[in-house]
């Protein structure tokens, strides 16, 4: 729980208990059902300061498992990207295998036109 929760409940807490006794202090009635009333009016501020601490505890708890879901859920979708990417760098690189074969090839059956052109038109000039 943040301090703000923590300093809220304390604050509740002992504003209620001041309050009570204030309010039970200046009422006529005995010491005894005095001291009665002290005690419930502490005992119901307890409670209720119970109350709110499981409240906030619960709503707490609630927001981490979002959280904690919400990061699980990311997580696979960053690991469906990477494969998704993996297999783009794959393919591509494959074509670019397969550009660099066929680059070769065109390129040693354009060497191979050459010389054999050559080769022809050195037999047609006489020596």
């Amino acid at each position: 729980m943040s301090d703000r929760g923590v300093d809220f409940l304390k604050g509740l807490f002992i504003g209620g208990l001041i309050g009570a006794v204030l309010g039970v202090l200046y009422a006529p009635k005995s010491g005894k059902e005095t001291r009665e009333d002290i005690a419930q009016k502490t005992e119901e501020l307890k409670a209720r300061a119970r109350d709110e601490y499981e409240l906030a505890l619960e709503k707490s708890k609630k927001a981490y498992e979002a959280a904690v879901k919400r990061l699980r859920e990311v997580e696979i979708s960053a690991k469906e990207k990477v494969e998704e990417v993996e297999s783009k760098v794959e393919e591509l690189t494959e074509r670019g295998k397969e550009t660099l074969q066929e680059g070769k090839g065109r390129l040693k059956r354009a060497i191979d036109a050459g010389v054999e052109a050559f080769k022809e038109e050195k037999d047609k000039t006489p020596a």
